[in-house]
């Protein structure tokens, strides 16, 4: 290996003109002395690519295709990168200054089929504020281990806590471009399958940023959008599966299921229907969903349809109310 591997820092961006600055800024502020940072603007409307094409330079690329959502923006990067190493940056995240280096010094005594992940927080305007909040993923791990307590319990990493060598990438393939919802889920499921085990580097920091209003995890009444994360489930069921068929991973897959759905019901009966019967096939059976106790007492007074949406939405109002409160001057 050689003492400095080019890591690519690879950077989807879709009217991110309130953000772009910020990470872009985290990117070329990393202490890794080799990176290249590579920018596909995807069609953005508002100003975002004349943001980026501002910091073009030897190491910032910026390329531009009509909009074709996230997956095909990090696979038209990917397909521009030249490193040995890449790194996933959104354009509204920000990556701590050592983040890479200090993977890159775990990895130069780790096969390049090992997985590097680190800790994350979510922040609103000011990382300073960020709060992180470990899970039980913020630990080495084997990839079956790792899958199963990620889906059993609900879990998971934000894109950019991954550090993924060329040799890995290339075994795990690229990004699903017929998904739209929970299509970096479904990449990361199969990268992790794809791995020998998973590096938890303490101290390679990654801030996932809230944004008040509006995003692709947003469902509504999008077809598309449950059309593709019950997709999406139902891949991750199968790399699960891949890597060990017993009776412990069966009933998680049967748990992951249960757990998620509420985002189905009861709105697309016909992926209830099919989420039941994968349930069965599974050896298990899935139950009606709850609320959470926070609002699950509203249902009996309210009903289900809007006691949901109301439990959607009031974390929405709250993260605008911490947006503009981050606003306000850090104590001295």
């Amino acid at each position: 290996m050689p003492m400095y591997p080019l890591v690519s820092i690879l950077m989807p961006a879709y009217n991110a003109r309130r953000w772009i600055r910020e990470a872009l800024a985290s990117a070329l502020a990393q202490t890794w002395p080799r990176k290249e940072i590579i920018v596909v603007n995807d069609g953005s409307t508002d100003g975002t690519f004349d943001i980026a094409k501002s910091y073009e330079s030897r190491n910032v690329r910026v390329l531009t295709q009509a909009n074709r959502g996230a997956s095909a923006a990090r696979n038209a990067a990917m397909g521009q990168a030249q490193g040995e190493y890449i790194q996933w940056l959104d354009a509204d995240d920000v990556l701590a200054p050592d983040k890479i280096a200090r993977q890159m010094s775990a990895a130069a005594s780790l096969s390049p089929s090992v997985l590097l992940s680190g800790p994350w927080a979510y922040f609103h305007r000011n990382t300073r504020r960020a709060q992180p909040h470990p899970s039980p993923l913020w630990a080495d791990q084997m990839p079956i281990d790792w899958l199963m307590l990620k889906m059993g319990g609900s879990l998971h990493m934000q894109t950019g806590t991954w550090l993924t060598s060329r040799q890995l990438m290339a075994k795990a393939g690229l990004f699903d471009e017929g998904l739209w919802r929970d299509n970096d889920g479904e990449f990361f499921g199969r990268v992790v399958a794809a791995s020998d085990s998973i590096r938890f580097v303490p101290g390679a920091n990654v801030y996932y940023r809230q944004v008040p209003y509006g995003s692709i995890t947003d469902m509504r009444n999008s077809r598309k959008k449950r059309d593709s994360l019950f997709r999406s489930m139902t891949l991750q069921i199968e790399y699960l599966r891949a890597l060990e068929d017993s009776p412990r991973v069966r009933a998680v897959c049967v748990r992951y299921l249960q757990n998620w759905l509420l985002e189905f019901y009861p709105e697309r009966p016909d992926l209830v229907a099919k989420a039941a019967r994968l349930a069965e096939q599974l050896g298990g059976s899935l139950s009606e969903p709850k609320l959470s106790p926070k609002y699950e007492w509203m249902r009996g007074l309210i009903g289900l349809p809007l006691a949901k949406r109301l439990s959607q939405k009031v974390p929405r109002w709250h993260s605008a109310a911490a947006h503009l409160l981050d606003r306000m001057p850090l104590a001295t």
